[in-house]
Order: structure tokens, then C-alpha cells, then sequence
């Protein structure tokens, strides 16, 4: 370190003089890059030759590794990119058959609700009818009936609890 200098400064200054060191030096080849001990990997001449092309409004698209994929398949890239497949015709929704089931007594009979049953297990009913005949899980043409059997699964569920003894 020299005097009245930080060692940052006294670093500075040490790479200062070595790279006036190496610009004195023998020129490196045209292929390497200086403070590299190997030489790069590509070819000098296919990179003058690609940038002259696109020096000269020659796209680079087919100088891209990628582009390889798509002039072996011998297609417009763009062209296939552009084109958008055709929409597949939607599948007509079928009702299941539990939905076509809306008398009182039929959802009645699906519930089981018995004598035996407590709050605990009344709520369980509820939850595992709404998992199959909720209106936001059903196709759009049938949420009209499934609306329904949830009202009425909802109105026996209720009226079980109210009878429930309180304890």
C-alpha cells in the first residue's frame, strides 16, 4: 500500500498498470477473449457472415436455434402460430337422474332422515346432498331443478332440526 492511499485506491491502481501491461502485449487471436484461457466455441467467418446479413435487412430469425425446428417441418412458422385450431362443438349437457327427481317425497327418501338423527348428523346429510345437487355445480339447463331439490332438501333438513329435542 502506498502512502496516503486506501487500499482500494492502491487495488485501482494496481489494475491500472496491469492492463497497460496487457495492451502492450502481443494482440490476441481475433477468436479469444483477453483473461479467458480458452477460446470461444463458435465459428469467426458463420458470425461475420450473419451479421452482415442482418446488417443488410436479412432476417435473423433463421440464424435462431429454435427457427431449426421449424424448417425442418417445412412450414410458414408464422403461418402456424397465426392460424388458431378450430373450437370443438361443445358436448350437449345431459340431466343426471337425480335431478329429475323434485317431489318431496323422493328427496325425502334420498335424506333418510330418522327419529335417531342428531344436529351432527342432519348436517352431514345437508352437505353431502349440496355436494351433488347444488346450482353452481350443475350444467346451466338443469340449475332450475337442482335450485329446487336444494330448497326442499333444505326445508326437511330444517324442519328435522326444529323437532330435535334441546338439551
Amino acid at each position: 500500500m502506498l502512502f496516503g492511499q486506501s487500499v482500494f485506491q492502491s487495488v485501482l491502481e494496481r489494475l491500472k498498470a496491469e492492463d497497460e501491461t496487457d495492451e502492450d502485449a502481443e494482440a490476441p487471436a481475433a477468436h479469444r477473449v483477453p483473461g479467458l484461457g480458452t477460446g470461444l466455441a463458435f465459428d469467426v467467418m458463420a458470425f461475420d457472415v450473419m451479421a452482415l446479413d442482418v446488417m443488410e435487412g436479412v432476417s435473423a430469425a433463421s440464424q435462431r436455434v429454435g427457427q431449426a425446428y421449424f424448417d425442418n417441418l417445412e412450414l410458414d412458422p408464422a403461418a402456424a402460430i397465426a392460424e388458431e385450431p378450430a373450437p370443438l362443438p361443445e358436448p350437449k349437457a345431459v340431466m343426471p337422474d337425480h335431478l329429475a327427481r323434485i317431489a318431496p317425497e323422493e328427496i325425502a327418501a334420498e335424506l333418510a332422515i330418522a327419529a335417531a338423527d342428531t344436529q351432527q348428523t342432519l348436517n352431514e346429510k345437508r352437505r353431502a346432498f349440496a355436494k351433488t345437487n347444488h346450482p353452481d355445480g350443475v350444467a346451466q339447463p338443469f340449475r332450475d331443478n337442482a335450485n329446487r331439490r336444494m330448497t326442499i332438501a333444505n326445508l326437511l333438513i330444517d324442519e328435522a332440526m326444529r323437532r330435535l329435542p334441546h338439551s
